[in-house]
């Protein structure tokens, strides 16, 4: 049976089969039966590479230790609220850092990043925090919300993300809609990220 640790660009935690090319964390969520039992236990909500230094524990969701999460790509970790850790990916980091000033010229380190990001990506009631946007504003990698359903925008086009892969295509509309990543990491987005782990599954095309 698969492990509920599978992350949707909505930010929740679903099981299913599929790995996706990203790997994070967002502290310790599950109990000592590896039922996951929160939705974050901190701020600190990073994104990471599948594979540092050889580093690899014999089985996930190990009593007291952090949950292992996986994403299809980094589209949908940034969607989910998500950025680069400081650790495996410290070029991306970095430069993320270098981004985030020009947009939040008052947020000094990790705890200032992550801080701003928690409030954009939940409202005091722990719910998703959603905003607004032209469509044919939003830079590729961006997520927005229709009918329920998290999809990507990629050009001029939206495709609809499953755990697997994006699996149709549409026309992105030019009108405003509802948009899932946060507004800073569509910024980050808008200036060109491009870090060591894929910003977009193959399945975009």
């Amino acid at each position: 049976m698969p492990l509920r640790n599978r992350v949707t660009p909505l930010g929740e935690l679903v099981a299913d089969r599929a790995r996706g090319l990203v790997y994070g964390n967002r502290g310790c969520l599950h109990d000592d039966a590896g039922r996951i039992r929160r939705l974050y236990a901190t701020r600190r909500w990073i994104s990471c590479r599948l594979e540092f230094r050889g580093w690899k524990r014999k089985r996930l969701l190990q009593p007291g230790r952090f949950t292992e999460l996986f994403f299809l790509d980094e589209a949908t970790a940034f969607a989910a609220g998500h950025r680069p850790c400081a650790l495996c990916r410290r070029e991306d980091y970095v430069r993320f850092g270098e981004l985030w000033r020009e947009l939040h010229p008052d947020d000094r380190g990790a705890d200032a990043i992550d801080a701003t990001l928690h409030e954009e990506r939940l409202d005091s009631s722990r719910q998703r925090r959603l905003h607004e946007a032209q469509g044919s504003s939003l830079p590729s990698g961006t997520f927005v919300l229709e009918d329920g359903a998290p999809w990507l925008v990629v050009g001029a086009t939206r495709r609809r993300w499953t755990p697997a892969g994006y699996d149709e295509t549409r026309r992105l509309s030019a009108a405003r809609t509802s948009v899932l990543t946060p507004v800073s990491l569509v910024e980050i987005l808008r200036a060109g990220w491009n870090g060591v782990v894929p910003l977009l599954h193959p399945s975009a095309g």
